[in-house]
C-alpha cells in the first residue's frame, strides 16, 4: 500500500450532486411510455448485475441498452446536449460543497452518465471536464434504416406491457423467482442479446462501455496510480448499485466510503450512511477525512451530533449554510453496522425516493 497521505475526494454524480436521472429522463422525454420502458430495463440491469451475474455485464448497462431506442425514435448528441443543459438539477448546496472540497483535495466525479450531460454539469459547477470519468457516447456515428426502426418500435411495445422485474429477499439465481419473472427476464435476454445484436445498430451494444460497476473501480485505481497515492486516502461518495464495485474497493483497500441519499445496494456496502437535503455534510465528511483521516470521520458518525460538529468546526466556509440545515433537522449522519444495515438500508431508500422522486429513487 502506498504511504503517501495526500486525500483523494471522488464522488458518483447522479445522487451524491444532482438530483437527476439523466437517462431515465431522456427516455422519458423522447420514447412512448418512457418512464416504464426504463424502468423495466433498470430493474432488468439489477437482475442481471446482482443475481444471474451475466459474464461481460456490469450494473449500469442500462445507458447502453436503452441506445437503439433512443436512436430510433429520433434522438442525436444535439438533442441529448440541449435536453441536460436544460434540466440540470442540483442537490442544494453541491456547487459550493464541490468548490470547497476541492481547494482541499484533489476532487475527481466516476459517473455512468453519458458525457454530454456531464459536460453541461461540468459548465454548472465549475469542475474541469478533465476531472471526469463518465460514459463515452457519439451516437450519431450509428446507422439505423426504416425496418430497424421500425422493429425496435415494434419490441418496444411489447416489453411496456411486460411486468415489472423485482428481486426477491435473498434470491441466488432466477430459479427463485416467480415463473412470469423468469418469463420476463429469458424474453429481455432474447430481445438484448439474440433480436438486438443480430441487427446493424446492436453494434451500439457491443462499442458503448458505460463507466458502471467495474469500470467505476477501474477509474478510480486509476486516479489513484496517477496520483501515486493509496486507496487507503481515498472517500468515495456514491448512491447506487453501479458502485457498489467501487464501495467494496475502496473499502478493502483502506479508503472511506459513503453513501448519499443511497438505495439498498448502496448502502449495503457503505461504511457510512447520510440521508440529507442538501451536499453542506458532504464537505464536512470530506473536511474531517482530509485532515484527520477514515477513523475520525467514522468516529465523529458514531458521535454525530450539534455539539461535536460546533467543537471540532468542518468545513468553516459553509457554516452558515450548514447552520441554516440544523435550525430545521440535522442531517442524519450513521456508521453503518450489521445491527442496523437493513433499517438503514429501508430508511434510505425512502428517504431517496422524497428527495428523487418516486420513479427514480425506485431505481437500481
Amino acid at each position: 500500500m502506498n504511504s503517501s497521505t495526500q486525500r483523494i475526494f471522488v464522488s458518483d454524480c447522479e445522487g451524491p450532486i444532482s438530483k437527476n436521472d439523466n437517462a431515465f429522463e431522456l427516455t422519458s422525454h423522447y420514447v412512448p411510455e418512457g418512464s416504464r420502458f426504463f424502468t423495466l430495463i433498470s430493474r432488468y440491469d439489477d437482475v442481471l448485475a446482482d443475481v444471474v451475474k451475466r459474464p461481460g455485464y456490469k450494473a449500469g448497462d442500462t445507458l447502453k441498452l436503452i441506445l437503439p431506442f433512443l436512436k430510433a425514435y429520433g434522438v442525436t448528441n444535439q438533442a441529448i446536449t440541449e435536453y441536460s443543459s436544460k434540466n440540470i438539477l442540483l442537490v442544494p448546496g453541491a456547487k459550493e460543497m464541490l468548490q470547497y472540497v476541492r481547494s482541499l483535495m484533489p476532487s475527481f466525479i466516476v459517473s455512468t452518465s453519458y458525457e454530454q450531460y456531464m459536460h453541461a454539469l461540468c459548465d454548472l459547477v465549475g469542475v474541469p471536464f478533465e476531472n471526469v470519468s463518465c460514459t463515452r457516447l457519439d451516437l450519431d456515428k450509428y446507422e439505423l434504416n426504416q425496418e430497424e426502426a421500425a422493429q425496435l418500435k415494434k419490441l418496444r411495445e411489447e416489453m411496456v406491457k411486460m411486468p415489472l422485474p423485482e428481486i426477491p429477499k435473498d434470491a441466488k439465481s432466477l430459479d427463485d423467482f416467480p415463473k412470469a419473472l423468469q418469463k420476463t427476464v429469458k424474453r429481455l435476454d432474447e430481445i438484448f442479446w439474440q433480436e438486438l445484436s443480430n441487427m446493424n445498430v446492436g453494434k451500439i451494444l457491443r462499442e458503448v462501455e458505460p463507466v458502471g460497476g467495474e469500470e467505476k473501480a477501474h477509474a478510480v485505481q486509476d486516479i489513484v496510480a496517477r496520483l501515486r497515492s493509496g486507496l487507503n486516502q481515498v472517500m468515495y461518495v456514491g448512491d447506487s448499485i453501479t458502485d457498489v464495485s467501487v464501495f467494496r474497493l475502496v473499502r478493502e483497500g483502506g479508503g472511506l466510503t459513503v453513501s448519499f441519499n443511497g438505495n439498498a445496494y448502496a448502502v449495503r456496502e457503505a461504511e457510512i450512511a447520510v440521508l440529507s437535503e442538501d451536499a453542506a455534510v458532504t464537505a464536512i465528511l470530506a473536511d474531517g477525512f482530509n485532515k484527520l483521516g477514515r477513523r475520525f470521520v467514522m468516529e465523529l458518525a458514531q458521535d454525530w451530533n450539534p455539539l461535536t460538529l460546533e467543537k471540532f468546526g468542518f468545513a468553516q466556509p459553509l457554516k452558515g449554510r450548514f447552520s441554516k440545515l440544523s435550525g430545521k433537522r440535522l442531517p442524519r449522519v450513521e456508521l453503518v453496522t450489521p445491527e442496523n444495515r437493513d433499517r438503514l438500508m429501508k430508511e434510505s431508500t425512502s428517504f431517496r425516493k422524497t428527495i428523487r422522486g418516486e420513479a427514480i429513487g425506485k431505481l437500481g
